[in-house]
């Protein structure tokens, strides 16, 4: 189910937040390029590896929250919940894959 033209979506609220913290991973991706440009050691490589996934983590988990109760409340309180269920299970398959 997608949303129709103009219509706000479910993270609005949060947009701010969700965009610093996208710009704080881009700041620890691009140090992790640098680090390997330097020959850094591994370890602390693979440390700022894991806290660049922690964070996207979060960032696709308040996503998901906020589509949860939002795209997803509004669907079955419209009478769509077949069609948002079988979509939910996709997108939360393909999450924790």
């Amino acid at each position: 189910m997608s949303r129709r033209p103009g219509e706000e979506s479910s993270y609005a609220p949060q947009r701010e937040d969700l965009l610093l913290r996208l710009r704080k991973i881009e700041g620890q991706v691009k140090g992790i390029h640098r680090m390997i440009e330097e020959d850094k050691y591994c370890v602390d490589i693979l440390i700022q590896i894991a806290a660049v996934r922690a964070a996207l983590k979060k960032v696709g988990s308040m996503i998901f929250e906020a589509h949860v109760r939002g795209c997803v409340r509004t669907a079955i309180v419209n009478q769509a919940d077949k069609e948002i269920i079988s979509e939910l299970i996709d997108v939360l398959n393909r999450f924790i894959s």
